[in-house]
């Protein structure tokens, strides 16, 4: 837990290993996840590196493990996941697994297109199944036959012929004409037809085509297949139909076909005897009979080879990726000059250096290699990564942190106090024992079920969100469950435990007609004695002023939380700047800061706790209720020295004796400190500069810090940084910074009235929506009554759920989100750092297989 207050001391090493050893120790060290490599070969171009060939392979393996996944997955058939992960394999069993998967590709792919060639002889086979039972209709109703007179056809052809515009096309008239003249008179003609099967869709397209091209000269009958038949190269169910088209003559014959062909029209041979027709079908029959057969075994046979695939699939991409992740780190290594030995340079955890070099060791014995690798730390001025140790349940804190900014490195973190202050200022907003106690439950049951949860692997990127932040939920639930205690609030009402401390002496009628009629505690109405534990119960029903009670007594607290969360961020800074020893910031900045908040917010803070400890209903002036002056007002008056207007008869201008000499003080104070910080770190630095013999001290603590924590002083560290820096650019900088806390200050307490705010928001929206929707049900009698409240309180369960759980919740997250991204770690925390991306299976195979972490990437 020590990292997680301040992150983890790093420090850069150089690896020397031995060519043979290099991959295994590269793979304990990818086991172990504490080392992130540099890239030595910036400049190389990723396909003229060492290990090229190798990661080829290992891609084209996934590409035909991915290949396997899908076919797997297109039959739905279970993957096995044991959870466990296997080794890295040595390198001579890549051949083993490549000749592996060589195989399985090759025979899915062999059985895939033998099916796929079954699969479109069994169409074919079907739609001429279909076309022979449908034509047979067509020809038992009437075969298409006409007897022309030569008479009324001359003349028909004629006028065809006027019509027609192409010269050629009138000569071929002209000469039907003529052999039809020569034939004898009443002569039956017979017509020439084609059968095929078309797309459903296209049908009245087809139809068009062939009464336009054609001149009406045809004769299409067509007929619904009712079954959807599959299409062999995607799996596709279609619908299609049949047709039969009738035409006289070879020219309308070819232009049929063309038509049929541009329409993908599919044609088969159909006898035009009826005999020739029933053999036909019953030869088709027959082959579908057997083809069935063969498509049955086929597909038992894929099966097999899919079911025996899917038990090691898993397995398999876990090696493979392991071999390409070792194989692309070791392109980030150096070759030394005698060719035999790789040298790394990686940044590893101070405290963890005995542990890799015990995991070098392992590597160096599974490999047999007899020479032992070389660790040797290094000096350096870069900044280290920023480590931070977490485990399961402080994850989703630092993540939320690190979404702002990295800490700079050795900065203190400030995730371990928003573990407390994140779910309690969200419960502050949100409270409210029912709500909180649905959450809290929905955060409690992915706890006790989140080893199951987490090996069910989801692209759901919602549902990954939350169940990440599986214990903020369940905070934020347990502490809006004790807020809900606190303001008494439950669904909108209230739990009576101990029994309210005001008694009514009005009747009935009174109380419940006179809706102006407000309880004085200045009466023997109030018993004198608070209620144990938080709201009285009385005020749930007190509609006359309960709002202006819980508004004064919520925006207080509000600024109360606010200011103490304000001074304790500024605090956390005097940490940073005696940790990098950085006295210029202590001196010119901590304390004047600090000075600036407590003389004037957190003397407000104390005029609201003196407020409600002397100014009483119950008190005789000058003490009264009536006498109590407004904070705000006081505040406003203080700041700008203005005079206060004359209280009531019998009460007193101030709270207290002195008042008006303490805040005189308080505000002069607190003026003087602007100067200090925006003026004493520049002109310090400049007198350093112009003594050499002194040490310059740093604006910064981090780069301080680097040469501290590489063996150098901490003023050497960032000596040269700041001999770089104008003087001008040192002024502006510490001019803004000043102008954003002083400025700050004041917008950031204002802020913190967003606990107010949204908290009244949520209880009267809850109070709202059971007004509105479940006293409807609550309101009927008998046994209607019971069916309306069970069908209400489903709709008002529903509302509560999706508006005031999820969406409230939501927006109070988001508000606490923002109170301590910039309320509060604007004080201390700079995150300018970047991540620790150590080299680890365990990331690469949780991210998909990506192939490392390193600061080039």
């Amino acid at each position: 837990m020590g990292s997680l207050f301040r992150s983890e001391e790093m420090t850069l090493c150089q690896l020397f290993l031995q060519s043979e050893a290099a991959y295994a120790c590269v793979s304990e060290l990818g086991e172990l996840g504490l080392v992130q490599f540099r890239d030595l070969n910036p400049d190389v171009n990723a396909f003229q590196r060492k290990f090229v060939n190798e990661v080829r392979r290992c891609d084209e393996m996934e590409r035909k493990l991915r290949y396997l996944e899908k076919e797997i997955k297109k039959d739905g058939i279970p993957m096995l996941d044991t959870g466990e992960s296997p080794e890295a394999p040595q390198p001579r069993e890549m051949i083993d697994l490549e000749a592996t998967f060589e195989k399985l590709e090759n025979e899915l792919r062999e059985v895939n297109q033998n099916a796929e060639a079954l699969k479109r002889n069994f169409l074919e086979l079907t739609e001429l199944k279909h076309i022979l039972r449908k034509t047979q209709v067509f020809f038992d109703e009437a075969v298409p036959t006409i007897s022309y007179n030569t008479t009324s056809y001359k003349s028909r052809r004629y006028r065809q012929m006027a019509d027609n515009q192409n010269e050629d096309e009138q000569a071929q008239l002209l000469g039907e004409d003529a052999g039809v003249r020569a034939s004898q008179p009443g002569q039956n003609l017979k017509l020439g037809f084609v059968a095929g099967v078309i797309s459903r869709e296209k049908l009245p397209a087809f139809e068009r085509m062939l009464w336009r091209a054609c001149r009406g000269n045809v004769f299409l009958r067509q007929a619904m297949i009712e079954t959807p038949l599959e299409d062999p190269s995607n799996g596709d169910q279609v619908y299609k139909s049949v047709f039969i088209i009738f035409f006289q003559g070879d020219q309308l014959k070819t232009r049929v076909k063309k038509i049929c062909e541009g329409f993908r029209a599919t044609l088969y041979p159909c006898p035009e005897a009826p005999a020739d027709r029933r053999e036909m079908a019953m030869g088709v029959m027959t082959r579908i009979e057997d083809l069935n057969t063969v498509l049955g075994q086929t597909q038992d046979h894929r099966h097999r080879v899919l079911v025996a695939a899917a038990k090691n699939l898993k397995n398999w991409f876990v090696k493979v990726r392991k071999i390409k992740a070792i194989y692309h780190t070791l392109n980030l290594f150096n070759l030394d000059v005698t060719q035999k030995c790789l040298i790394a340079e990686c940044w590893v955890p101070v405290l963890d250096i005995e542990t890799i070099q015990l995991a070098l060791r392992r590597g160096t014995e599974r490999s047999g290699s007899s020479v032992p690798p070389i660790l040797n730390r290094m000096q350096t001025f870069e900044n280290p990564p920023t480590y931070n140790r977490t485990n399961k349940f402080t994850k989703a804190f630092q993540a939320l942190i690190d979404a702002y900014g990295v800490a700079t490195y050795r900065e203190m973190n400030p995730a371990p106090y928003t573990i407390i202050t994140f779910p309690f200022l969200f419960a502050v907003m949100f409270g409210d024992l029912g709500h909180g106690a649905i959450m809290a439950l929905f955060g409690l049951w992915m706890i006790r079920k989140e080893k199951g949860l987490a090996a069910q692997k989801t692209d759901n990127e919602i549902w990954n969100i939350f169940f990440g932040g599986r214990y903020i939920i369940f905070l934020m639930g347990v502490f809006s469950m004790y807020t809900g205690l606190i303001y008494n609030d439950i669904f909108s009402k209230s739990l009576n435990i101990f029994g309210s401390h005001w008694e009514v002496h009005y009747n009935k009628s009174t109380v419940l007609e006179n809706k102006y009629l407000q309880l004085n505690p200045e009466t023997s109405d109030y018993s004198g004695t608070p209620y144990p534990f938080g709201m009285d119960p009385i005020w749930q029903v007190a509609g006359a002023n309960k709002i202006i009670f819980q508004n004064a007594y919520k925006m207080k607290i509000s600024i109360i939380f606010g200011v103490i969360h304000m001074i304790f961020g500024v605090t956390m800074s005097y940490h940073n700047h005696t940790y990098f020893k950085n006295r210029l910031s202590l001196i010119f900045e901590f304390i004047p800061q600090l000075i600036f908040l407590l003389f004037l917010f957190f003397y407000m803070v104390l005029l609201m706790f003196i407020k409600w400890n002397r100014y009483a209903a119950t008190n005789s002036p000058p003490y009264s209720a009536s006498c109590a002056p407004s904070i705000l007002i006081t505040f406003i008056d203080m700041v700008l020295f203005n005079t206060p207007k004359p209280p009531p008869t019998g009460c007193e201008v101030y709270m207290f004796g002195g008042q008006h000499f303490f805040q005189v003080v308080f505000v002069l104070i607190a003026l003087a400190c602007i100067p200090v910080m925006l003026l004493g770190k520049p002109l310090q630095i400049m007198k350093q500069r112009k003594n050499p013999n002194e040490e310059v001290q740093p604006i910064t603590g981090s780069d301080a810090e680097v040469g501290m924590s590489n063996g150098q002083p901490a003023g050497q560290g960032g000596a040269a940084h700041h001999e770089e820096e104008e003087m001008s650019e040192i002024f502006i900088h510490q001019g803004i910074h000043t102008i954003e806390y002083v400025l700050g200050s004041v917008s950031h307490t204002a802020s913190y009235l967003r606990l107010w705010a949204l908290s009244l928001a949520h209880a009267q929206l809850a109070e709202v929506l059971w007004n509105m929707v479940l006293s409807i049900g609550l309101k009927q009698q008998g046994w209607f009554g019971g069916v309306m409240l069970t069908i209400v309180f489903a709709f008002w369960a529903i509302l509560t759920v999706g508006i005031l759980v999820l969406m409230e919740g939501l927006s109070a997250f988001l508000h606490t989100l923002r109170l301590h991204w910039v309320e509060f770690q604007s004080k201390f925390y700079q995150g300018q750092g970047y991540a620790f991306q150590p080299f680890s299976f365990d990331a690469i195979i949780e991210n998909g297989g990506a192939s490392g972490s390193t600061e080039n990437e």
